[in-house]
């Protein structure tokens, strides 16, 4: 063939090779490039077979054929290794043996009566992609072509690389638009992980695929089901927190096994892994198999994520809900009935735990005990007693695996009780906070309620007293009425009982007026109370800034003992109350007749007064106990105050100016019936001194302290003046 004829058959074929590679990067997909590749080589050099073996995993893959290629199918797959590398690198012919030693495709092409080769490698910027073959079964020249087929394997690895992008992008929009159409967050877990192992096995030609998610509780992956495929894996995988991820899934997100792992991650934080094992065709799994099932897991991913904030936004409603009806509930109770029972009841009901209401003075006012918690409310009381806070949570049995939450229940700047359940509010979440916090307000408005309901009683108490205690009765149908009102029997016979409450320095030191009164206020209550639960019938009140009980009699021959238990209990509630402080009691006469209330009331004021000045080591005395007293109550004449003033007059203003208690001494010296002895080692002072301060007595009020006479008015005008005290001052 001559020179010239041979540069014109290489030119067009070089046009044509050209406008191959053209026509090559218009292909959607690799398998249309590849076929297109193989028909126009066939087209144009007249060969027995066309083939393009790619790269996989190691092996030369005989991707698509045309011509008799049924020997030489045989022969592929080849193992890269056992291959001549130039293959990859340059154009190639059957007469360049010397370059092709010890290459295992040469001698299986020579073995299976392939006379004349050639191949064109696939080559883009980065690597092989391997390399087209065209063959013929007898001896044919080839024009000197290499460069031109060299520039030409450029273009098509360039068009297939591109085609293999496009794929890709096709299938990951299929993909996403298969997502879009059989993924729902509506369809039950179940159902989601079936489409997606099911889709992560076809779309990568897997015998088998499955879903583990992460259990933070146990440590481990949980297999999820169903599973793709007759696989038996394990249900779970235990994880050592000083592992990583690739030691338990080998092939993470790997390619070139027989298995494959991809994680499942949201928010930065492994959730799960999809995994899939045997490829059906017996080769690995490839890079591509890995992206789709990156795709897959972040699809995953987001499903999951999706129907975990449904799925919270469907319990937050649900639990709203719930919430809302609690309270309507615990609000119908409130109005039903008087008292607390019913919110403690539907507490324990909700957390399945003891619940306890306690007043502002921690007194169970309402409980619900689980059945291995009744033999504990005695020392509930003690411990709670030791670690109670007004102001914020506290907690009682704290050492214990389920301790008592105690929350204080205030109304408006005032504490009005504690709400205890057993549960521990460190572990409990927003909505319980939430559904506790409108148990508090319930009962701190069931609190004020019957606050309110106290204070009407108060004021109408005060209004009865008004009209019951006063020297003449005039509207004794309206005390009827009232006395009707508390359900009081005005007509059993009864005593008036009038209480000091004296707080002691250490409790008055910094306070003003107001401020002493609301700590009285205070004892007050833990008085009334501990009286209240104790007596059936007993009215108190407070009248003119006094403490009055309306006790009813069944005294008569144990008048005594009834009383001591009576002041018994008084000094208890005082302790529990722990303000320090001193109570006196006076006690009036036993009254049967409307008339006469204001008689014991005024009875009790006077022996109030004695007692505060006489028997402060007994603390309460009767009015029929003070003997001469009882004469002296009936003295009311003005002459009186003319006799206390005469008789100790000059002594008391001595006293009040020098600030020394000559009164006290002189009291106590004739108590002592005039004994030196006695009187001075009650009052503490030497014998001299008492002497002292007799002579100076007897100088001030003229007066010799050794006549009978003068004992006796000076003792009468004491008596008169610690009865009346309060009235002379």
């Amino acid at each position: 063939m001559s020179h010239l004829k041979q540069e014109k058959i290489i030119q067009r074929l070089e046009n044509h090779l050209r406008m191959t590679s053209r026509q090559l990067i218009k292909m959607d997909t690799e398998e249309e490039a590849i076929q297109f590749l193989i028909d126009s080589f066939k087209s144009k050099f007249y060969c027995d077979f066309v083939g393009v073996v790619l790269e996989e995993q190691e092996q030369f893959i005989l991707k698509t054929r045309t011509g008799h290629m049924d020997n030489v199918k045989k022969i592929f797959p080849l193992s890269i290794q056992k291959c001549s590398p130039l293959l990859l690198i340059q154009s190639l012919h059957n007469n360049e043996t010397e370059k092709l030693e010890d290459c295992e495709m040469t001698e299986k092409l020579k073995a299976s009566g392939v006379k004349t080769w050639f191949t064109v490698p696939l080559m883009d910027d980065v690597k092989g992609l391997g390399y087209c073959i065209i063959g013929f079964f007898t001896y044919v020249p080839l024009l000197e072509m290499d460069r031109i087929f060299d520039e030409f394997g450029k273009d098509v690895a360039v068009a297939i690389s591109l085609a293999r992008r496009k794929d890709q992008q096709s299938k990951k929009i299929e993909g996403i638009e298969w997502i879009s159409r059989n993924l729902s967050i509506d369809r039950t877990l179940e159902g989601n992980i079936s489409e997606f192992t099911s889709r992560a096995a076809k779309g990568t030609n897997a015998a088998s695929a499955c879903i583990y998610l992460y259990n933070e509780k146990d440590s481990c992956f949980e297999l999820q089901k169903p599973v793709f495929g007759a696989k038996a894996y394990v249900p779970k995988v235990y994880l050592n927190h000083n592992n990583a991820l690739i030691e338990y899934f080998s092939y993470l997100e790997q390619a070139g096994g027989r298995q494959l792992t991809i994680p499942i991650v949201i928010d930065l934080k492994t959730i799960g892994v999809l995994h899939i094992e045997d490829k059906n065709s017996g080769l690995l799994f490839s890079e591509d198999d890995v992206n789709l099932l990156k795709l897959l897991s972040e699809h995953i991913a987001v499903l999951l994520k999706n129907a975990q904030l449904y799925n919270a936004e469907k319990d937050h409603r649900e639990r709203l809900q719930l919430l809302l009806d609690y309270q309507q509930a615990l609000v119908k109770e409130t109005v039903v009935h008087d008292d607390f029972h019913g919110v403690t009841e539907m507490l324990s009901e909700m957390y399945a735990c003891s619940v306890i209401l306690l007043d502002r003075f921690f007194r169970p006012l309402s409980y619900k005990l689980e059945e291995s918690d009744h033999e504990m409310i005695e020392r509930f009381m003690v411990e709670a007693e030791q670690n109670r806070i007004a102001t914020r949570i506290f907690k009682v049995f704290e050492e214990e695996e389920r301790p008592f939450s105690v929350w204080p229940v205030n109304g408006v700047n005032a504490l009005l009780g504690y709400l205890a359940l057993r549960i521990d509010e460190a572990q409990i979440d927003e909505f319980d906070r939430l559904t506790v916090e409108l148990a508090r307000n319930i009962c701190s408005i069931q609190f004020i309620k019957q606050k309110l309901v106290l204070d009407a009683n108060e004021q109408a108490k005060d209004t009865l007293m008004s009209k019951l205690l006063v020297e003449t009765i005039e509207d004794e149908q309206s005390i009827l009425q009232y006395a009707n009102l508390f359900q009081w029997n005005i007509y059993q016979p009864h005593r008036v009982a009038n209480l000091s409450i004296n707080l002691n320095e250490s409790e008055v030191e910094g306070l003003n007026l107001l401020e002493q009164k609301s700590k009285k206020s205070i004892v007050w209550d833990y008085i009334t109370d501990e009286v209240i639960l104790s007596w059936q019938g007993v009215m108190t009140a407070t009248f003119n800034e006094q403490y009055l009980f309306i006790v009813p009699v069944k005294e008569i021959n144990k008048r005594h003992q009834f009383w001591a238990e009576f002041y018994k209990k008084i000094q208890l509630a005082v302790s529990k109350s722990t303000i320090d402080c001193e109570v006196y009691l006076g006690i009036g006469s036993r009254v049967e007749e409307l008339k006469k209330y204001y008689s014991s009331y005024e009875q009790s004021l006077q022996v109030l007064n004695v007692v505060k000045n006489r028997f402060q080591t007994k603390g309460y005395a009767l009015f029929e106990e003070l003997g001469s007293y009882t004469l002296l109550h009936h003295l009311h004449h003005p002459v009186v105050n003319i006799f206390m003033e005469n008789q100790l007059g000059a002594l008391l203003s001595y006293s009040e100016e020098k600030n020394i208690d000559l009164f006290h001494t002189l009291s106590v010296y004739l108590r002592n019936n005039g004994n030196a002895k006695g009187t001075s080692e009650e009052l503490f002072i030497h014998r001299s001194s008492l002497i002292y301060r007799l002579e100076k007595i007897e100088s001030l009020l003229d007066v010799d302290l050794n006549d009978s006479e003068t004992r006796f008015n000076l003792m009468m005008a004491i008596k008169l003046y610690d009865m009346n005290r309060q009235a002379y001052s």
